[in-house]
């Protein structure tokens, strides 16, 4: 990568975009509150996004390590700073996040193996495609962790079916700052290269990730923590409830968001062509308000990163 790949691109939203804090938070979890079937009171959904937990730690490095490589490219320094903003956000993300798994490895999750698989492929995979490819895939992963909070934004029931309130705390909490920063790694993508098969290698990566190898990951938790599962009609009832939840056309998590997530496919798409800004608007109330925010307990500092030239 060289300032000569620089090509003529205009963000739709670098003029007058909000500014993206970096909130430092502290859960402080605790293994005995958790819920393993924090997501519609069942266990195989909400496996699935303990899965995802484990694994987006790993996702969100990469997404750290190649914006901080990419930001010296940038002339912008709007974008600049909200790469920066970025790379906070992300930063915290990984951090809680290792924290909440943490607590997953009392209940019996395969935290360790998952840790372990996880740093090979992207170790060992990912982190060695070209710089280009990895921009591309940072751009993919970044779409995709915005069609899930634009979802969740949707349906805020989901929080509320549970008493698990760190663990409603922390995914309100992530589905605010994915999408308060949905744009920022697509508009580093398209000026710094704008190639659009690079960026349908790099959607295709993000979706194989997301969509087969997390949810096989999730898809053994139940039956690595208690294989005798596998024989209890009580169980398979979950996996159906569940299925739905996740997959179902008309509200499931991806059967209803497949539309937006082909999006991405189109030449022109933008991640601003889904507009979440009074989702953002009501979520900042509800969860930032001092008083009474979901988050005031656990909000360390919120600054906004110095525009630099």
């Amino acid at each position: 990568m060289s300032t000569a790949t620089l090509h003529q691109y205009a963000p739709k939203t670098v003029g007058n975009a909000p500014e993206v804090p970096i909130r430092h938070m502290d859960f402080k979890f605790d293994a005995k509150d958790l819920d393993t079937t924090f997501f519609k009171d069942t266990e195989f959904a909400t496996a699935y996004f303990q899965a995802l937990s484990i694994f987006l730690t790993f996702g969100e490095e990469l997404v750290i390590d190649t914006a901080r490589y990419h930001r010296q490219f940038l002339k912008d320094p709007v974008l600049k700073q909200r790469v920066t903003a970025l790379i906070g956000q992300e930063a915290i993300h990984s951090k809680m996040h290792d924290e909440f798994n943490d607590t997953l490895a009392e209940h019996r999750y395969p935290v360790a193996l998952y840790r372990f698989l996880a740093d090979n492929v992207f170790e060992y995979g990912f982190k060695k495609l070209p710089n280009r490819m990895q921009l591309s895939l940072m751009a993919g992963i970044e779409h995709f962790t915005a069609v899930l909070a634009e979802y969740m934004m949707k349906n805020e029931a989901v929080f509320y079916e549970t008493g698990d309130e760190k663990q409603r705390a922390l995914w309100m909490w992530h589905m605010l700052e994915e999408s308060e920063h949905k744009d920022i790694a697509y508009d580093v993508y398209e000026t710094l290269s704008g190639n659009y098969p690079l960026r349908v290698s790099g959607f295709a990566l993000a979706a194989f990730t997301i969509m087969f190898l997390v949810p096989l990951g999730g898809a053994a938790i139940p039956v690595y923590r208690k294989p005798t599962k596998l024989l209890s009609l009580r169980f398979w009832k979950d996996v159906k409830t569940s299925l739905v939840f996740l997959a179902g056309p008309k509200d499931g998590v991806y059967g209803s968001t497949v539309k937006h997530i082909l999006d991405y496919l189109r030449r022109d798409f933008h991640p601003n062509d889904h507009d979440t800004t009074a989702y953002l608007e009501y979520y900042k109330e509800k969860l930032l308000n001092p008083k009474t925010g979901l988050l005031s307990p656990y909000l360390v500092k919120e600054f906004v990163p110095k525009l630099r030239a």
